[in-house]
C-alpha cells in the first residue's frame, strides 16, 4: 500500500490521497479508484453505451428496412440476419462518411436519399455465392437435351443465334459456364452461333463479373480439358488468379435487372434461362411472381433451369417439368423458327 506520505522516489511525495479496499484472495489492500477516477470511468461507460445504441439499427428501423427490401427486390430479411445486415451496412456508413446506423437510417428514410443510396443498399445487401458449373447435371441436360432439342424445333443456332440467360448471376460464374459449354457444343456443330446474357441486380457483382478474373481454387470445378482451353493464368507465380479466355468473354454481355421489375427484359427472346439459387430467399408470392416474368421472357418450347433446392410445384404457370428442376415453356414454337 502507498500512504499519502509515503516518498515514491527520491525527493519526490505523493501528491494525492490514495484510497483502499481489501482484496480477499490476495490477502492484501491494493488501491482503489479515487471519485475522479469513477466519473471519469462512468463517463466513458455512458459514452461507449451512446455510441453502440448509435451503431446499431431500432427494431424497428429493421423491420422497415426488411419490408422495404423485400417489397422491391423480393429477398427476405428475417429478424436473424440483424447483425449481418449492421455488419455490410457499416461500410456504407464508412464510405458516406456518416457517423453512425442512425444517421444512415434517416438517410433512407428521405425519400430522395434512398432513390440515390438503394442501389448501394442492394449491392451491400445481395448474397454473392457463387461458383463454375455448380449443379453440374443441369450442364449435362443442356449439352445433351436442351440445345440438341432447341436447335431441331427452332433451328437456333443456324438460322439465328441461340440465346441463353443466366438470371442473378453474381459475379459471372455460371454465364461463363454456359459459354465454355456452348463452345465446346460448337466444335461438334460446324457453323453455330449463341450468346449468352448475365443478368443480376447488384452492379457491383456485375463489375466483378466483366472482369472476368477469379482466384484460382475457384476454377476447380471446371474440367481440366476446358481449364487449358479456355482459362489464362497470371504471368506472376505469386499472383493466384485465373481471366476467362476472349473468346469465351466475347460471347457474354452482363445486364442489371431486378427480377421483380416488370419491364427488365423483351417477351420471348430467351431459348434458355437458368435462374438458380436465388429463389430460395423470395417468399412465394415473390417466387411466383420472378417466375412469371422468366416464362414471359422464355420462348415457347424453351428451358427453365431452377436450383434443385427450389420447388414449383403447385404455381400456375406455363411450363412441365422434363428433368430434375428442369421445366419446359409449354406452346410449342413453330418449327424453323427464325
Amino acid at each position: 500500500m502507498i500512504s499519502a506520505s509515503e516518498p515514491t522516489r527520491a525527493g519526490a511525495v505523493a501528491s494525492t490521497t490514495v484510497v483502499t479496499h481489501n482484496d480477499p484472495a490476495a490477502g492484501t489492500r491494493v488501491p482503489g479508484p479515487t471519485p475522479a477516477t469513477r466519473r471519469v470511468l462512468s463517463a466513458r461507460a455512458v459514452t461507449g453505451a451512446t455510441r453502440a445504441f448509435e451503431d446499431s439499427l431500432h427494431p424497428k428501423t429493421f423491420r422497415w428496412l426488411a419490408a422495404l427490401f423485400e417489397e422491391r427486390v423480393g429477398i427476405r430479411l428475417p429478424p436473424a440476419k440483424l447483425c449481418l445486415v449492421e455488419s455490410r451496412l457499416r461500410r456504407r456508413v464508412r464510405a458516406l462518411g456518416l457517423a453512425s446506423l442512425r444517421e444512415y437510417a434517416a438517410l433512407l428514410k428521405a425519400p430522395e436519399r434512398l432513390a440515390v443510396e438503394f442501389p448501394n443498399l442492394v449491392n451491400a445487401l445481395t448474397i454473392n455465392k457463387t461458383d463454375f458449373f455448380r449443379e453440374p447435371a443441369h450442364f449435362s441436360c443442356l449439352r445433351d437435351r436442351a440445345l440438341p432439342d432447341v436447335m431441331a424445333r427452332t433451328g437456333a443456332g443456324h438460322t439465328r443465334p441461340l440465346s441463353i440467360w443466366s438470371a442473378a448471376c453474381s459475379t459471372g460464374a455460371e454465364p461463363y459456364t454456359m459459354a465454355m459449354v456452348l463452345s465446346e457444343y460448337a466444335r461438334t456443330q460446324g457453323a453455330f452461333r449463341s450468346s449468352v446474357l448475365g443478368l443480376d441486380i447488384d452492379t457491383d457483382a456485375l463489375a466483378v463479373a466483366r472482369r472476368a478474373v477469379y482466384p484460382a481454387a475457384m476454377s476447380d470445378p471446371i474440367p481440366e480439358a476446358l481449364r487449358r482451353r479456355y482459362l489464362l493464368k497470371a504471368r506472376e507465380p505469386q499472383n493466384a488468379t485465373v481471366r476467362i479466355a476472349p473468346e469465351v468473354r466475347r460471347m457474354v454481355t452482363f445486364q442489371p435487372i431486378n427480377l421483380l421489375s416488370p419491364d427488365w427484359g423483351p417477351a420471348g427472346s430467351a431459348d434458355i434461362i437458368f435462374c438458380r439459387n436465388v429463389l430460395i430467399y423470395f417468399e412465394r408470392h415473390n417466387q411466383e411472381k420472378a417466375l412469371r416474368g422468366l416464362c414471359e421472357r422464355l420462348r415457347p418450347g424453351g428451358y427453365l433451369f431452377v436450383s434443385h433446392s427450389e420447388a414449383l410445384h403447385g404455381m400456375a404457370l406455363p411450363l412441365r417439368s422434363v428433368a430434375a428442376a428442369v421445366y419446359q415453356r409449354l406452346g410449342a414454337a413453330p418449327t424453323g423458327e427464325a
